[in-house]
């Protein structure tokens, strides 16, 4: 089917008011365009028939971006142009929209592209369409937002990418009005540099303030050594923790010198330390007052 001439056609059409135009550019079969039965009307094509369209242009902003075939424009700062999907009953189901401001002017200017999909049919708000995921405009840094979502990667890779000196971070926050979030943890690549020897992009856990400010990492993990260290960044044994005492809150009595236990086995009672030395080894420790 070819169609040039379509949008001399559609203009044509609105401009008098005609519900019903002929298919324009010699196509062989007589369908007409005819005003839509759906809410709110607009033009059909008609039915099983595709739109074609094609360009040589380049986008480039200097000439107009002559590539973008189908333009959505608001010409209202309220207005929200959608491209939506209707089930085989004419109801809304997905829809992608972009706007700037919100239907509620007490609202913040919400300046993204939604891709939403109706609610559930016995839910709050049944069939209504709802945003799942956002992606803002006017803005240097990308940002995708989801609401009410489980995001699952099956059979595949979560990734988190950074160039050299940039922290790479996962980070749960709290939520307010709206989009505005404040942290409270993050797990963390860091931008230590890798230097070779597996050195570099060490593995932190920060914790947040209440206003969102970086407090400290309690742990983190060496790349390199894989030494885990509390409380420092720099664990120099397998396990280094900067304070003054650690706690094992449960006592333990082995039964015998020859119990069972592995090397390296602490334990403690109201008389005892104990200490496995070899495989079913153990000493001990008189413990008294002072």
């Amino acid at each position: 089917m070819k169609i040039s001439g379509l949008v001399v056609s559609l203009l044509a059409g609105a401009a008098l008011g005609i519900s019903g135009m002929a298919l324009a550019g010699g196509s062989d079969i007589a369908n007409t365009f005819q005003e839509s039965s759906l809410p709110g009307g607009g033009i059909e094509v008609p039915h099983n028939e595709r739109i074609h369209l094609s360009t040589d242009k380049q986008w480039i902003s200097t000439d107009g971006h002559l590539s973008d075939l189908i333009r959505l424009q608001w010409t209202k700062d309220r207005a929200k142009p959608a491209i939506s999907w209707l089930d085989e009953n004419g109801n809304d189901k997905t829809a992608i929209v972009s706007h700037a401001k919100a239907n509620d002017p007490e609202q913040h200017d919400h300046n993204h592209m939604s891709f939403e999909t109706t609610m559930s049919p016995d839910g709050k708000y049944p069939n209504e369409l709802f945003t799942r995921l956002e992606i803002p405009f006017d803005q240097d840094m990308a940002e995708i937002r989801t609401h009410s979502s489980n995001f699952n990667v099956m059979d595949g890779i979560l990734r988190i990418a950074g160039t050299e000196g940039i922290n790479r971070d996962l980070t749960w926050a709290k939520s307010v009005d709206g989009n505005v979030t404040t942290p409270r943890w993050a797990v963390r690549a860091d931008a230590s540099e890798e230097s070779g020897g597996n050195a570099g992009s060490n593995l932190q856990i920060i914790r947040y303030s209440d206003d969102g400010k970086a407090l400290d990492n309690p742990l983190s993990i060496n790349r390199s050594s894989g030494n885990i260290g509390i409380g420092n960044t720099d664990a120099k044994t397998k396990l280094d923790i900067s304070d003054d005492s650690i706690r094992i809150r449960k006592s333990m009595t082995p039964a015998s010198s020859s119990a069972p236990g592995q090397e390296g086995e602490i334990a403690w009672d109201n008389g005892y330390v104990y200490v496995c030395v070899a495989p079913n080894t153990w000493k001990r420790t008189t413990l008294s007052s002072w």
